[in-house]
C-alpha cells in the first residue's frame, strides 16, 4: 500500500457509509473500513479516533460556523435574528449533500450508541450558542432559550428536509421551520 494516498479521509468517510450501510454499525470494524478505503487502520486513526467520529467529524467547523454567525450578526440584532443567521451558517455546513445525509441518519437512528452521540453534539452546540448569545449581551434565561430553540428548529427542519421529497434547501426549511415558530408564539 502506498505511504500516501489523496483524499484519506474522504475515502475514509465514504467507505465507513458503505459498510454501516451494508452491514449495520456495530458489526463494521475500523480495519473493515480501512481495508473498503485501501487504507490502512493506522491511517484510519490519523484522521479519526474511533469509528463513531467518522460520522460525526466536523463538529468543530459547525460550531465556529455558529460562532461566526453570532460574530458577524448587526449589534442591534435581537437573539432571534441572531438565531436566523445562526440558522442560515448551520445549513450552509451541514446542508450540502441530503443524500448522505439521509445514509447518516438512518445509520444513526439504527443505533444507540451513535444516537447518544448525535444528541451529545446538540447539546453542545446549544451550550456554544448559549455562551455566544450571553457574550453579546443576552440575558441568562433568553440566551438559554434563544439556544435551545435554534436546536429544536435544527432537528425539525433538519428531519424534513431529509425525510420529504421537498426538493428546497436546508437553509430555507431551516428558515421556514423559525418563521412557523414565530406563528405559534405570537399573540
Amino acid at each position: 500500500m502506498a505511504r500516501w494516498e489523496p483524499n484519506a479521509s474522504g475515502r475514509l468517510r465514504e467507505a465507513a457509509m458503505a459498510l454501516y450501510t451494508e452491514r449495520g454499525y456495530e458489526q463494521t470494524t475500523v480495519g473493515d473500513i480501512a481495508e473498503r478505503a485501501g487504507l490502512t487502520a493506522r491511517t484510519f486513526f490519523r484522521y479519526f479516533a474511533d469509528k463513531r467520529e467518522v460520522l460525526f467529524a466536523g463538529s468543530e467547523a459547525l460550531e465556529g460556523a455558529l460562532r461566526s454567525a453570532v460574530d458577524e450578526a448587526p449589534e442591534d440584532a435581537s437573539p432571534m435574528q441572531v438565531v436566523a443567521a445562526v440558522l442560515d451558517g448551520i445549513a450552509a455546513l451541514i446542508g450540502r449533500d441530503r443524500d448522505y445525509s439521509r445514509q447518516r441518519q438512518v445509520v444513526i437512528d439504527a443505533t444507540p450508541e451513535l444516537q447518544e452521540r448525535e444528541l451529545i453534539k446538540l447539546a453542545r452546540l446549544a451550550l456554544v450558542l448559549r455562551d455566544a448569545l450571553r457574550a453579546r449581551g443576552v440575558s441568562d434565561p433568553e440566551a438559554g432559550l434563544a439556544a435551545e430553540t435554534a436546536l429544536a428548529i435544527v432537528r425539525v427542519g433538519f428531519d424534513r428536509w431529509i425525510n420529504t421529497d421537498d426538493e428546497r434547501e436546508l437553509a430555507d426549511v431551516l428558515r421556514e421551520s423559525l418563521a412557523r415558530l414565530e406563528t405559534l408564539v405570537a399573540p
